[in-house]
């Protein structure tokens, strides 16, 4: 008990630390318009064709009406200005990687906040991993999600749209869950596929294992070699985990000779299928000192860091596949807006220091 208490104080200190640098470190700053554009990158030798969506600065000269963005029957939106020009200034680039099943928009609250402080954002649909798409044979290549962010960051330097307004030194990447795996691979870490499945007959509770169940994940030897392989990408200068499943799968070894800043944001909220402390904490048990922050929030739950929902939303979406309705259940007398707020000066903060 004691132990847990420990644990809690130094997370609130965290937090509490976290939020004031934040705050004056962003206080003086001008909030800026954010302008939007869907992303249609064709298939390359660098990777496979990918759709997705841009926010950005913009000074709004023509003073459009902002359009809500993401907004559904179930899912709130967020203001921008559809086809806006980018302003003048380069820009650091964020790139977003949304959780298994997930898609471009679970995120589009995080993006729109940080454009509106001054950041390029950038998601796209991992292919065989996303909503409408959850197909075995390509979700199987776990592979090719890092390789998806790689493909949309060589992307965007190179469209003379989005070049100019790019700094190319300030690249950041976050990831939701298996996003959150993701952007720990173009840190740095690699797989260990016979450890991946180990881990998963020790714990086969857990969600990352039945998705490398139900996906047949590192079945073949092929598999096994394109799973372990380094994906690298040396353009990432830091990366942020929210809630991240996967990570037990990761090489020790390749965790500790991670060289860049680390934020690991956990959901506190009891989950036996995603606890933080087989999942968020492995990881930052193993990051080294030097790089890692950790970041618990006790009324997140897993599903917390995506769209805040609407009053009908958990009907809507039960009607269309039961069970789905715990994507807006977060932890117990919780504001899913209010961790969203709280996320985005963690971020902030996170981005600030490093």
């Amino acid at each position: 008990m004691l132990r847990r208490r420990q644990i809690a104080f130094f997370t609130l200190m965290i937090l509490g630390a976290s939020s004031l640098f934040c705050s004056n470190a962003h206080a003086d700053q001008p909030r800026h318009e954010t302008g939007f554009q869907k992303l249609e990158i064709p298939a390359s030798d660098q990777g496979r064709a990918l759709s997705g969506a841009i926010w950005y600065p913009t000074e709004n000269v023509t003073h459009t009406t902002a359009t809500l963005i993401a907004d559904n029957a179930a899912f709130v939106g967020e203001k921008a200005i559809i086809d806006a020009a980018p302003d003048a200034q380069p820009h650091p680039l964020i790139v977003l990687s949304h959780g298994f099943g997930g898609n471009w928009r679970n995120q589009a609250w995080l993006a729109t906040s940080l454009a509106q402080a001054g950041y390029i954002v950038a998601a796209i649909n991992h292919p065989g991993t996303t909503s409408r798409d959850l197909e075995p044979l390509k979700g199987a290549r776990l592979w090719q999600r890092p390789a998806d962010i790689s493909h949309l960051v060589t992307a965007l330097e190179q469209d003379a749209r989005w070049a100019p307004h790019i700094d190319t030194s300030d690249i950041s990447a976050i990831g939701h869950s298996l996003g959150g795996w993701t952007v720990l691979e173009l840190a740095g870490a690699r797989m260990d596929a016979d450890k991946m499945a180990q881990d998963c007959q020790r714990h086969p509770e857990l969600a990352a294992c039945d998705v490398v169940r139900d996906f047949a994940i590192g079945k073949t030897a092929t598999d096994r070699t394109n799973l372990e392989q380094n994906l690298r990408d040396p353009r990432i200068k830091r990366v942020i985990s929210l809630d991240l499943g996967l990570a037990r799968g990761f090489s020790e070894d390749s965790l500790g000779h991670i060289t860049i800043p680390t934020l690991v944001i956990a959901a506190g909220s009891p989950n036996p299928k995603l606890p933080a402390k087989l999942e968020s904490r492995y990881l930052f048990d193993h990051l080294p000192a030097k790089y890692r922050t950790l970041i618990v929030l006790e009324n997140a739950a897993h599903f917390s860091f995506l769209q805040s929902c609407k009053p009908n939303a958990i009907n809507l979406l039960e009607a269309e596949k039961p069970g789905d309705g715990i994507i807006c259940k977060d932890g117990v007398k919780s504001d899913r807006p209010q961790i969203h707020q709280e996320v985005t000066q963690q971020v902030l903060a996170f981005l600030a220091r490093h």
